[in-house]
């Protein structure tokens, strides 16, 4: 059986209040149960009543233990589709079966057992019930279309067809208004009537959302409006921008731009030229693209130096003086830098600005020989800003002039930033590894620099994102590089070209002893008490057998590699001062000798000869050996000889011939083999002026006559015998 009954005439159930929600028939909905009497109620429904239970609304939902009054006497037998337990609550799925009368509460503890009565099914005409279910319908439809969401599970009920007191239940059920109305609802039994009633809570429901969607809209128009204002607003700011010719204020970052302008010292065609340019970027206002672009264009050429020179107003001994102390040897530059000073300074005196001064010089050198830092000491003695930029390796002209503004990313080139940079109009302009520049379908940098760089013409250089002329001329440029040959003919004809040759065996000395043991002392954080000093051996030594170059780089990274090492043997506890002296310990830093010196020989030979060399790291000395053999008037030449030293060996040959009567030579050229050789055989050798050298070299090995070995030779040698 579904119920227990005490008495034949008495049905009774489990019931559970409820404080907000009004079940009907025909729904299946998930509930919640907090109270231990409720929970009670569900659980004995469960075990004992076949999983029916009583479901009924309260009253008032603040009380927490509900009497027979407290509750609707209108409720709903319901069936518990299934339950589930959590922390001192219970979940569970309902599903409404018939509406019932409450009589009288059986018991209150431990759960609320309730007797009811069956409420009866009254008929009514089929046509009254038939048209409010189509009312009903047609408002579901339309309360659909206008997006009110519903239980899923219902719509599907109605969706697949249902009763018409079904119908009137589940929307009911679903339609959002208050318990007591809903109460109503339940309590209706005529189907018509309570058709009825849900369509009108639910048009009424309609008429709700349609009137929230029009205050959002409304809200949303005034949005509208407040936007549409604000865009105003800026276009009368804009306005009054443009109205402050007529003595209107304004204020603002563009004002401030404006007094820049003003106040810079740049020329009058160029202050114009400028003005128009803000006048414009303000007629276009602050929100078009091209206005950025303008300010950017601006604000660099505030940025640049205008009227601001450094003096140069040292005396000559003092320049000397900090040459000197900067650098070791250099004579030739050194005086060239005071040449120049010297000049300016009678210039200033003659208050003659307009006369052109050759002021570009060129420091032409191997690597290593101080180019670069020599620019520096050339800035400290002239009392100038120093600044550099390195060439090696661009190849857009525009790093040199700079790109057009018509370009998005557009900037000036890097003379104008150095200028910029240095806050001063006659720096000390220092460009770098200018052989290393190259070309491409971007142009050449190259001819970018020969208006920058020609005294007659720098003073009207033109940088393409400046578009207007800047005065170059008291910039003192000074340019290096390695090799000159790479220098195109008509940028190396404006320069003044200053050899650095490579530093001797004595100046290397010199520089190390002076400079180079300090600077990695401090480098390699040692003290001058943890280390012996080096003694003018070793240095000597150092420079002989572990560096064969032309500046001290090398040299320097030697030095540091012993002072590195002294500090791990100092760091591990082996030694507390190192004796950096001891050719042992040295060689135990360094590993053996990298180079040996080339000697003379030590007696005179028959038919080697002693020859003068030039390399990139100074001078040399090499052998030319001559052996003479049987054979068929061959020449054979070894010792990767270039093609110029290969016909000077032939002209020798040649001229050797044409007076081996003269010289007693009495072999027969035709039955004997000539086989000239030059040791170090993997060093590649070229040149003319061995010719002298070859030539003595034959003759010994012709005549049997020793050349003494305390004799070297250079120059080159002509079919005539002349050196």
């Amino acid at each position: 059986m579904s119920e227990t009954t005490l008495t034949p005439t008495k049905k009774v159930l489990p019931l559970i209040p409820l404080r907000n929600v009004v079940l009907f028939p025909s729904v299946e909905t998930s509930l919640f149960f907090g109270r231990k009497e409720s929970s009670n109620s569900l659980l004995e429904a469960y075990d004992k009543y076949d999983r029916l239970v009583i479901i009924t609304a309260q009253k008032t939902p603040s009380i927490e233990k509900p009497q027979l009054n407290d509750i609707y006497n209108v409720g709903v037998i319901a069936k518990i589709e299934h339950i589930l337990q959590t922390d001192g609550s219970l979940h569970a799925i309902v599903k409404g079966l018939s509406r019932i009368s409450i009589v009288n509460f059986i018991q209150s503890e431990p759960f609320i057992l309730a007797e009811y009565q069956e409420l009866p099914v009254i008929s009514e005409p089929l046509v009254d019930v038939q048209r409010a279910a189509e009312a009903i319908l047609s408002q579901l439809k339309k309360a659909f279309a206008l997006g009110r969401q519903f239980d899923l599970p219902a719509m599907m009920q109605l969706s697949t067809g249902v009763s018409s007191s079904d119908l009137a239940d589940q929307v009911s059920f679903a339609v959002n208004t208050k318990v007591l109305e809903k109460q109503q609802l339940l309590e209706t039994l005529l189907v018509s009537k309570r058709l009825q009633h849900a369509t009108e809570l639910l048009v009424q429901e309609m008429k709700v959302a349609d009137l929230e969607r029009s205050i959002e809209e409304k809200t949303q128009e005034k949005f509208n409006s407040a936007m549409k204002r604000n865009i105003l607003e800026e276009r009368k700011h804009q306005i009054e921008q443009e109205l402050k010719k007529m003595g209107k204020s304004a204020g603002g970052e563009t004002d401030e731009l404006e007094k820049k302008i003003k106040l810079a010292k740049m020329p009058k065609m160029i202050k114009k030229k400028i003005l128009k340019e803000y006048n414009r970027m303000i007629e276009m206002g602050s929100m078009a693209p091209e206005a950025s672009y303008i300010r950017t264009y601006l604000e660099t050429i505030i940025e640049l130096p205008w009227g601001k020179y450094d003096d140069s107003d040292l005396s000559l001994k003092k320049a000397e003086s900090m040459l000197n102390h900067d650098h070791y040897g250099l004579k030739e530059v050194k005086e060239r830098i005071l040449e120049y000073l010297s000049v300016i300074k009678l210039k200033n005196q003659l208050k003659d600005h307009d006369t052109k001064t050759t002021n570009i010089l060129c420091f032409i050198g191997p690597p290593g020989v101080g180019k670069t830092s020599l620019g520096k000491s050339v800035a400290n003695a002239l009392g100038r800003k120093f600044v550099r930029a390195s060439l090696g390796g661009i190849r857009d002209e525009a790093e040199i002039r700079g790109h057009r503004r018509t370009y998005v990313g557009a900037m000036s080139g890097r003379i104008v930033n150095g200028i910029k940079d240095a806050k001063s109009m006659n720096p000390v302009f220092m460009l770098d590894e200018v052989d290393k520049i190259g070309s491409d379908y971007r142009g050449d940098p190259s001819a970018a620099l020969l208006e920058a760089l020609d005294p007659e013409q720098n003073n009207n250089f033109t940088d393409h994102y400046l578009d207007f002329p800047l005065d170059l001329s008291k910039v003192f440029f000074i340019l290096t590089g390695n090799d000159m040959s790479t220098i195109p003919y008509a940028l190396r004809d404006r320069l003044e070209i200053i050899s650095f040759p490579g530093y001797t065996q004595d100046e290397k000395f010199h520089i190390a002893q002076k400079y180079l043991v300090e600077k990695e002392l401090k480098s390699n954080g040692l003290k001058a008490s943890q280390v012996i000093k080096f003694n003018d051996n070793t240095l000597r030594y150092l420079i002989d057998k572990y560096t064969r170059e032309a500046g001290v780089r090398n040299l320097e990274r030697v030095i540091a590699a012993i002072f590195r090492k002294s500090a791990k043997k100092i760091v591990s506890g082996n030694s507390k001062k190192v004796n950096i002296n001891d050719r042992k310990l040295l060689q135990k830093f360094l590993g053996p000798q990298r180079f040996t010196s080339q000697l003379k020989g030590k007696k005179d030979e028959v038919g080697v000869s002693t020859g003068l060399a030039w390399t990139s790291v100074g001078g040399d000395i090499l052998f030319i050996e001559v052996n003479v053999m049987p054979g068929r008037g061959q020449l054979i030449l070894t010792g990767k000889l270039g093609s110029v030293m290969k016909e000077s060996c032939q002209a020798a040959l040649s001229f050797v011939r044409s007076q081996a009567q003269k010289w007693g030579i009495k072999q027969n050229f035709h039955k004997i083999d000539i086989h000239i050789h030059v040791p170090e055989g993997a060093t590649p050798k070229d040149g003319p002026s061995a010719g002298g050298a070859i030539t003595t070299a034959l003759v010994s090995a012709l005549t049997g006559k020793a050349i003494p070995h305390d004799i070297g030779m250079t120059g080159e040698i002509t079919l005539r015998g002349n050196i």
